[in-house]
């Protein structure tokens, strides 16, 4: 694994490097143009100070800025449990050192994308359409498919490809701008400081137009094998090449309701999916991602063993070709056999109640508070609902906002009158208990902080705590 992971990073060198140098190449041309060779180091000078910048972004706040643009919610373990434990699983079989946060993008279209620049700030963004729609095995397979972005290192190389794509297209962008819309006397006037030369001015401007071109031909150089590899990397850690083959299909399915996703360009070559790409070939031309439909045809191949060697084969096969795009090293690792569907995926949830959950996430990550009434009726109130009390308008029922507060243990009442060891109050009075109404909804309460707590209907545990003031609070049903 570490071969191929040293590999990855060669050939990732390689075109960055290529890429450093179109940059370069770029901002001297352009420089030229405008005051001959002075000018020429000063564009060089400027190009490489703007990807300098870019990139100290990249690395000190690119997480937060993809998360932030995808309006990604982080979540913790009692709002979706089945995805906690999915990641948790993954993270142990990929042997991670660290637990990537979890964070839920409030949209339908079913997709999923891993990001980070070091171990401590890795993160899994999952859609809430994703997790409607997929089953337990599904998810597990765009988790792992993630998780091995994470351990190939996929998601640094990524996020540095995108920003120096980002500067060529700004720095030829500017430059074509300027020189279409200037006028004719502008362009006259660079031709003199350039040295009356009609090709100081004719070569960086084509320089200027194909730059984008190629360092676009590279970066899809760069994402589409990786895609390749993560899938590879993927049915190794879960064993079920089935679940991940399901979940391209559903996902390239749900594309057309991605919408947003697809205007949201920073993230777009990110997604575990392309949200443009809608499985003809047609779509797949101008993609960052390789046809999803060639690679769920590679997972279909995979049966009776998973490994690097088998889906070699399979990706030789699918694309008529003999290159190994796997190093040999990795190519004699150990073959393991493919694992039976899982118990908790052989029930899907019919359209309605996908729907219904999809909603639910969407609302429950954008910070509402649910009250299930008695009557059956479940309330949903936004994040800005100031008044203390809700009627529901089946029943007439008034309930408290949100739900109900939590009432304090009776130990922990006695204790805080003064019963008992002093040492032992402390320790009461950080006991709380909630008693859910329901256990089939989504359900909200607030802690003696003030902070909004969400069960979802998957939460079967029996204690939960606060992660604002640390307080564990009891849940009985």
């Amino acid at each position: 694994m570490w071969e191929l992971i040293r590999a990855n990073k060669r050939k990732s060198m390689m075109l960055m490097a290529i890429m450093a140098a179109l940059l370069i190449a770029l901002g001297y041309a352009v420089g030229y143009a405008y005051a001959g060779s002075i000018g020429g180091f000063i564009g060089l000078i400027i190009a490489f100070g703007i990807w300098v910048v870019q990139s100290l972004v990249a690395y000190f706040a690119g997480t937060k800025i993809l998360l932030a643009t995808s309006h990604a919610r982080l979540i913790e373990k009692e709002a979706h449990p089945q995805l906690y434990n999915i990641v948790e699983e993954m993270k142990i079989a990929a042997n991670l050192p660290h637990m990537p946060k979890i964070y839920i993008i409030p949209e339908q279209a079913p997709n999923a994308f891993a990001s980070g620049t070091t171990p401590k700030n890795y993160a899994i963004a999952v859609t809430a359409g994703l997790l409607g729609k997929l089953n337990r095995d599904e998810l597990q397979g765009v988790i792992a498919h993630e998780m091995s972005h994470i351990l190939n290192r996929d998601v640094l190389f990524m996020t540095y490809a995108a920003t120096m794509l980002g500067t060529i297209v700004l720095i030829s962008d500017i430059y074509v701008r300027t020189f279409f819309y200037a006028g004719a006397s502008s362009r006259r006037r660079y031709s003199k400081s350039s040295g009356s030369n009609v090709y100081s001015i004719l070569i960086p401007l084509v320089l200027a137009i194909i730059s984008p071109i190629i360092a676009q031909i590279l970066y899809f150089a760069i994402s589409r094998k990786r895609e390749y590899l993560a899938d590879a990397c993927a049915v190794r850690l879960t064993r079920y090449p089935a679940g991940l083959a399901s979940a391209l299909e559903k996902i390239s399915r749900g594309a057309r309701s991605g919408a947003d996703l697809d205007n949201n360009k920073i993230v777009r070559p990110l997604y575990i999916s392309d949200p443009k790409q809608t499985g003809s070939a047609l779509s797949s031309l101008g993609s960052t991602h390789p046809p999803i439909q060639n690679r769920i045809a590679i997972l279909q191949r995979l049966s009776g063993s998973v490994g690097f060697s088998s889906y070699q084969r399979a990706y030789s096969k699918v694309n008529s070709t003999k290159c190994n795009f796997i190093p040999a090293s990795a190519l004699k690792e150990k073959e393991f056999k493919v694992r039976q569907a899982s118990a908790e995926s052989e029930k899907p949830l019919d359209s309605k109640t996908q729907t219904r959950q999809i909603g639910d996430m969407i609302l429950a990550a954008n910070s509402f508070a649910f009250i299930q009434c008695q009557c059956g009726m479940k309330l949903k109130l936004p994040p800005n609902y100031n008044k203390p009390q809700v009627q529901c308008p089946r029943c007439k029922t008034v309930h408290s906002v949100p739900v109900a507060e939590m009432s304090a243990m009776l130990a922990g009442l006695n204790a805080a009158k003064g019963k008992g060891n002093p040492s032992q109050t402390a320790a009461t009075q950080k006991k709380y208990t909630y008693k859910r109404r329901s256990s089939g909804s989504w359900e909200s309460f607030k802690c003696k902080c003030g902070n909004l707590i969400q069960l979802s209907p998957a939460f079967k545990g029996n204690h939960i705590s606060c992660n604002s003031c640390g307080i564990r609070i009891d849940i009985k049903s």
